[in-house]
């Protein structure tokens, strides 16, 4: 096997019969120690003191592909924090929240060590991710006081929550009472949880972006990033539920359909972090 070749194949995660970390030569290509990150959308700040931004995060680390591999995934660092980064910094409380109430797991090999705001936004949350609230029981305690909920991407987002009753309901929440919904990536997959146990899903309709099939489906096995297929495809089912992701590859695109705001990749976690923090001093400023 040739240098070349070597570097394109996945790297083994020791903490686990036969699962992979992406591989060397794919992390060159998708990772960085900063990100594009260029300042706030607005210095506005919200100081009511009551809004919140409920976040859920993956709970399970590990995908089975279809090739019996695992894939050692979780949510990827950038789309979760710098979001985040943004509208802590517009004023807005930040809870953590899984289906198991077990810690958040995080894609750490994709942490972009000399990013500042990443790097803040951590320090400010990480307690949260290793000691999140269960989300059943947040939705008993109440969501009046959240002003937005935000899934994260990092395929880890496809682990358990699609199919998650206690986030539909939570979803029922945030859509019926006109609040805000925030995605990106593979966290859209979290909108199939609005279709549990239905016959259609409240979303269909809504226009999105998300992380294009045809990069998971090829360029990600190809290059080692992935250790195999997975075992379904984020916009295929997205579709099937009525979902139009209107993206066909990854350039940065963010979109917003009603209360529905999205971004297809990494390379949007800046640009929607943005947009977030602007949709919520538009609508939760008081």
């Amino acid at each position: 096997m040739t240098e070349h070749a070597q570097d394109r194949k996945p790297t083994p995660d020791r903490a686990e019969d036969n699962a992979f970390f992406p591989s060397p030569y794919s992390l060159s290509q998708y990772t960085s120690d900063k990100t594009d990150y260029d300042g706030l959308a607005t210095e506005e700040k919200y100081a009511g003191g009551r809004w919140k931004i409920l976040v859920i995060a993956t709970d399970e680390r590990y995908m089975l592909m279809q090739n019996g591999t695992f894939f050692s995934t979780g949510n990827h660092p950038v789309e979760t924090l710098l979001p985040i980064h943004h509208m802590a910094q517009a004023g807005y409380g930040i809870d953590i929240a899984t289906i198991s109430g077990g810690p958040g797991k995080i894609e750490w090999w994709a942490f972009p060590g000399e990013d500042e705001a990443v790097r803040s936004a951590w320090a400010a949350t990480k307690d949260g991710f290793k000691a999140p609230e269960k989300l059943a029981e947040v939705i008993v305690d109440g969501l009046e006081d959240y002003a937005a909920i935000f899934i994260p991407g990092g395929h880890g987002a496809m682990n358990g929550i699609p199919s998650s009753a206690d986030l539909r309901d939570a979803l029922d929440f945030f859509l019926d009472d006109d609040r805000l919904v925030i995605t990106l990536c593979h966290g859209p997959a979290a909108l199939l949880a609005a279709g549990v146990d239905r016959d259609a899903n409240p979303f269909s309709g809504y226009e999105i972006v998300a992380f294009p099939d045809a990069l998971d489906l090829g360029a990600n096995v190809e290059i080692g990033y992935l250790p195999g297929k997975m075992p379904w495809n984020l916009g295929e089912r997205l579709r099937e539920a009525g979902i139009e992701v209107i993206n066909g590859d990854m350039t940065g695109a963010t979109t917003r359909d009603r209360n529905l705001l999205t971004g297809d990749s990494p390379l949007a976690a800046h640009q929607l972090g943005k947009n977030s923090a602007l949709a919520l001093l538009e609508k939760f400023n008081s």
